[in-house]
């Protein structure tokens, strides 16, 4: 058993529209780690520094100036909302976990060559003044995986309990999927554009006004071209085995609107509702793929009722339910498994998954920024959780 632990987890993902923010209590109780969801909110980022990010993306060239003010800005955007954090949610943290931003995935062939995400870790650190673990990606690289999907670890010890071949999904920017069953290794992957085609095709057609379709409205609203969905449907990368892994690097508007650029004039709206096709198909191609028998859904595509709908039909019978209804909040998830992920770092356990992420060797990720009193004090833990337990307000 260990010391129960207070952690603060913080991602932004590649959807780039502000920081995700949870707090959790941890503690390990043989081979079951209980979580406690001490609550989570969003800070969406200010309208300049998202627009300088997006501008940053791949297919943009951006000089090195402009990239270290980004991880700056960003480091100071996320050490702001820790704080405000640590004041709402858990003023005895002990540690904050920091994914920061995506801004390339650099990606050769099958392989992965590294991976940036800017958010300077030490303005966490000097304006919480605790230790903080950063670059959560980099040491799976450098054992040859694709350092994602790091949520694999999170699914895997959550889904493992009963015999039913039971999926995790969760629809970002990127949509990805963790296939646990009974008996075989896990698998992970990043199955293609989540969001990530629907918003750029959004902010498109609004001139920037909307950044993504607010309640399924505009998908709703169009008909689906299926000559551009098919034509989107036959790009390589779905057809590669995994582990593997994509980004906006690929799945970004200039992608989108050469493939409809050979196909005449789509209308705005059918736009939208061919990219929520597309991210609805291709996921539950990848899950019927699988036989999987339930999905458990997170991200901020399920609030998306278009996109929701639209995989329900497809997935056939499939049953789909957020995440909720384990007792986590499905727009949350990300940033509690980033706690997670800090919490078993500071135990010296492995946070990977090397059959997901196709590395060689289970490692520890992220590298840890002391705080005022210097590095975490805890005892190393030999032999790491089975099992993850989520604990309920009744449950405490």
């Amino acid at each position: 058993m260990t010391n129960p632990m207070t952690v603060l987890g913080m991602i932004s993902g590649t959807s780039m529209d502000g920081i995700d923010v949870a707090a959790a209590t941890f503690e390990l109780r043989g081979e079951v780690l209980e979580l406690s969801p001490l609550g989570s909110f969003s800070i969406p980022y200010g309208q300049g520094l998202r627009h300088d990010l997006a501008s940053a993306l791949p297919p943009a060239s951006v000089a090195a100036e402009a990239v270290a003010k980004l991880d700056n800005e960003v480091g100071v955007a996320f050490a702001t909302a820790a704080k405000q954090a640590i004041d709402e949610l858990a003023p005895d943290t002990q540690l904050v976990v920091s994914h920061g931003q995506t801004l390339f995935h650099w990606v050769e062939g099958p392989r992965v060559r590294g991976s940036l995400q800017i958010g300077q870790p030490a303005w966490i650190a000097a304006e919480t003044g605790l230790p903080v673990v950063a670059d959560l990606r980099a040491a799976d690289i450098a054992a040859g995986g694709q350092g994602a999907p790091l949520a694999a670890l999170f699914d895997e010890l959550l889904l493992s309990e009963g015999d039913a071949n039971r999926a995790a999904l969760n629809i970002g920017g990127i949509a990805n999927l963790t296939i646990v069953t009974p008996g075989l290794d896990t698998i992970a992957y990043d199955i293609g554009p989540g969001n990530a085609l629907i918003d750029a095709a959004v902010a498109h057609i609004t001139s920037d006004r909307e950044p993504f379709d607010r309640d399924g409205s505009r998908g709703e609203s169009g008909e689906i071209h299926h000559d551009l969905l098919t034509q989107l449907l036959s790009d390589p990368y779905y057809s590669l085995s995994p582990p593997k892994t994509t980004g906006k690097e690929h799945f970004h508007l200039p992608y989108l609107l050469d493939a409809a650029s050979d196909l005449g004039e789509v209308a705005d709206d059918d736009l939208v509702a061919t990219a929520t096709a597309l991210t609805a198909q291709s996921v539950a191609d990848a899950c019927r793929g699988h036989g999987v028998e339930e999905v458990i859904a997170a991200g901020g595509g399920v609030n998306n009722p278009t996109l929701m709908g639209m995989l329900r039909d497809r997935l056939e019978g499939i049953p789909i339910r957020p995440i909720d209804t384990l007792g986590m909040e499905a727009s949350a998830k990300e940033a509690y498994f980033m706690a997670m992920t800090g919490f078993f770092t500071v135990h010296g356990l492995p946070g990977n998954v090397p059959s997901a992420t196709g590395a060689a060797r289970a490692v520890p990720l992220g590298c840890i920024l002391a705080g005022e009193n210097g590095f975490p004090s805890v005892e190393p833990v030999a032999v790491p959780p089975s099992r993850l337990r989520l604990r309920s307000d009744e449950q405490r």
